[in-house]
């Protein structure tokens, strides 16, 4: 992949491994450490239960005017007679997980290329940016039927490990097996599992299936003890159907016929997709989860520069 691609959408049906490697280059832009409003505001008023990075003593000084009064050190102010207040240093690296949804739902696109590769290239540029800034890097690779897990290592090596995986499952696709409807349950289930208090956790998927009861206490427990950051990927086609005519559509092993000429279909299509995104961000703006629309139209590497852009080198 070429530097100058960077700000054009990704294209195909199947991710590249070298593509993905590739995006290590751009990925020094963004800075995952230097959050810009704009990524605050997705979430809204509400604050989650998690604190930030980890923070170590670092010493005590005397009281300065604007310090904050909860720091101050009891004992020595009691000891030295004057004010004392505590310094603390952040920790410097933390985990990450990159979670990357390659269901047969995402196996999908009308424009460029489908939601998989699109999550595949985001999933990159997140790995190789965390990689840059020293936090160690791991992951989930997810489908209908199963998972891969990555544990997090400040490691090139495991990154590269990622990124396989990504293309491994993604070479799979379609699956031929029928979706399980719980299958973003259960992945959500082992992401509880693996996530230690503190990680930071980028899931990319199209959330099918995130409604579900059990897809919401999960996601409920993830945002009270990780620093959780969600991007949902789609398709235009998804949003509004192609102008009125018949088209032939396929699932990948079965072939119909869908007519788009029926304007009550074509509204009823519409306001379904619309409740089920306004049910996903109410759902994540109330636990304070900012929510990063992505789609095939649409390059990456530009959509997290809005939000993650550092200084161009």
């Amino acid at each position: 992949m070429h530097l100058a691609d960077i700000n054009a959408p990704a294209r195909g049906a199947y991710v590249e491994l070298n593509e993905l490697i590739a995006l290590r280059f751009p990925s020094k832009q963004l800075k995952l450490g230097r959050k810009k409003r704009a990524l605050s505001n997705l979430a809204g008023p509400n604050k989650t239960n998690f604190r930030g990075r980890g923070i170590d003593f670092e010493e005590v000084r005397r009281y300065q005017p604007g310090d904050d009064i909860r720091t101050i050190d009891w004992r020595v102010t009691a000891r030295t007679g004057s004010a004392h207040t505590k310094l603390f240093r952040e920790e410097r690296e933390r985990p990450v997980l990159v979670v990357v949804d390659q269901r047969s739902s995402m196996f999908f696109g009308s424009s460029h290329c489908f939601k998989s590769v699109l999550a595949g290239q985001l999933a990159s540029l997140l790995a190789w940016s965390a990689l840059n800034e020293g936090d160690r890097v791991g992951g989930l690779v997810f489908n209908d039927g199963g998972h891969q897990e990555i544990r997090p290592r400040r490691s090139r090596k495991t990154v590269l490990t990622l990124l396989s995986q990504i293309a491994h499952y993604n070479q799979a696709l379609p699956q031929h097996s029928p979706e399980e409807h719980d299958s973003f349950a259960r992945m959500l289930s082992n992401l509880r599992r693996i996530a230690r208090p503190g990680t930071s956790l980028f899931l990319i998927s199209d959330f099918r299936g995130a409604s579900h009861e059990r897809a919401r206490e999960h996601l409920f427990e993830l945002a009270k003890h990780t620093e959780l950051t969600t991007i949902a990927c789609s398709d235009p086609l998804e949003t509004e159907l192609p102008k009125a005519g018949t088209y032939a559509v396929t699932n990948g092993s079965e072939r119909s016929e869908l007519r788009t000429d029926d304007r009550r279909l074509r509204l009823a299509y519409s306001d379904r997709l619309q409740q089920q995104r306004d049910l996903l961000s109410s759902d994540l703006l109330g636990l304070g989860v900012p929510l990063l629309q992505a789609s095939t139209d649409q390059a990456p590497f530009s959509l997290l520069q809005q939000y993650y852009g550092g200084t161009r080198r």
